[in-house]
């Protein structure tokens, strides 16, 4: 996305495009200033920066209509920081290697909605499919397949890994969400990294949107852990405001507030920052205990 919409596109209708390496927030902003920069494409933890940003360089950027956040899920806690400081709504969208570079995106829709990926873009279909293969109902969960000119041919040498997610030009993406009325999706979750707890299902989403909104919570992320009782239980990473303490029992009301008893973490780690790709993507499979 990055490359073929930010880049390619800008360059191809005349524009001009702003790198910055390194990233840091004060430079940004400055960038943005100087060259009266009208879109910002980033990834979450830039915006998370951006919101973070000494208050001495002011709450505008007035030349900003537009924001778009990719790689990995904004939350809901993140985008409201970054709209409240500045007043620039963030939209989202949804792409993948296997679809580039784009499927949805809130942009398509016309209006940005906090925590959705919107609807589909021109020329690109998409289904939300159940385990029977059967498309499930508006605001049940299922798995986004996807069809249109963007889809790949398959896995270059490897007919078995392209069969397996392949079918009659559906791709089949492995990622998890629901639809509104309206046809804007919002992401649930990756399906390998779904945690079944006694057989109940659990997307580690779902917990970490709610572990955000405890006011010491930063960031935190949510893993299936080993349970001889249940199979899997629920384990958290989390990541506390600086200086900030929190005991266990206040985390877990938090989440048994909102949620049922058996997505409730089982175990706790507090971390001083979370696995990330130079993309901002968490690294689930590199937290520890």
């Amino acid at each position: 996305f990055g490359l073929n919409v930010v880049l390619g596109v800008t360059l191809v209708a005349g524009g001009a495009v702003v790198l910055i390496d390194p990233f840091t927030a004060p430079e940004a902003i400055d960038l943005i200033r100087k060259h009266s920069i009208t879109v910002v494409a980033g990834v979450p933890v830039m915006f998370d920066a951006f919101s973070a940003a000494d208050s001495q360089l002011g709450e505008s950027l007035g030349s900003v209509r537009l924001a778009v956040s990719g790689a990995a899920t904004l939350s809901a806690k993140s985008s409201a920081a970054f709209t409240q400081r500045y007043g620039v709504t963030i939209h989202e969208g949804y792409g993948l290697t296997e679809a580039s570079p784009i499927v949805t995106s809130t942009a398509s829709g016309g209006a940005a909605r906090i925590g959705s990926i919107g609807p589909s873009v021109p020329g690109v279909e998409v289904r939300l499919v159940g385990p029977d293969g059967t498309d499930v109902s508006a605001g049940d969960p299922g798995e986004i397949w996807v069809r249109g000119p963007n889809v790949f041919a398959g896995y270059w040498g490897d007919p078995e890994a392209t069969q397996r997610v392949l079918t009659d030009g559906w791709l089949h993406t492995g990622d998890v969400a629901v639809s509104d009325e309206d046809g804007y999706l919002s992401l649930v979750d990756r399906l390998k990294d779904l945690i079944i707890v006694s057989g109940f299902n659990v997307y580690p989403a779902e917990v970490e949107d709610v572990l955000r909104t405890h006011a010491s919570v930063v960031d935190c992320a949510v893993a299936a852990i080993p349970d001889e009782r249940t199979g899997e239980a629920v384990g958290a990473w989390v990541v506390l405001e600086k200086g900030e303490r929190v005991d266990l029992d206040s985390l877990r009301r938090h989440v048994g507030s909102r949620l049922a008893r058996y997505k409730i973490p089982s175990k706790f780690t507090f971390v001083d920052e979370l696995p990330r790709s130079e993309a901002g993507k968490l690294l689930r499979r590199a937290l520890t205990l």
